[in-house]
């Protein structure tokens, strides 16, 4: 817990907390879900979320939207998350952990060039 002792401190806290908001609010150019059913929570999806939130800040990224939804239903996939591009092209990623959000953020979202070795087929 961050100790306030100035305005100083209480205005920082604050601008900390709108970003927070602002990553799960909308609409930007692009819309990162992170699936959360029990398979994918199961499966680590609690993470995948984390490390793509602090990736998307360690990166600078101000133009991705962060959302939470249920089960996509392809449980042996998870943890997944789907893209949304702003031309509306979906991508969804599959068997995730900390080393690939990195990468996609880095590839993906980033440069623009999507990782085909993580998409998921249905």
């Amino acid at each position: 817990m961050t100790k306030i002792s100035s305005p100083k401190d209480l205005a920082a806290l604050r601008e900390q907390a709108r970003e927070a908001i602002a990553l799960r609010s909308g609409p930007r150019e692009i819309v990162v879900t992170v699936h959360m059913g029990t398979c994918g929570i199961a499966a680590g999806a609690r993470d995948v979320l984390a490390t793509l939130a602090e990736t998307l800040e360690q990166e600078g990224v101000k133009n991705v939207t962060l959302r939470q939804s249920g089960c996509a239903g392809l449980c042996e996939r998870e943890p997944m998350i789907t893209l949304a591009d702003k031309a509306g092209k979906e991508y969804r990623y599959g068997k995730l952990n900390k080393e690939r959000i990195q990468t996609l953020v880095q590839e993906h979202v980033v440069k623009g060039n999507p990782v085909m070795d993580y998409l998921v087929s249905n």
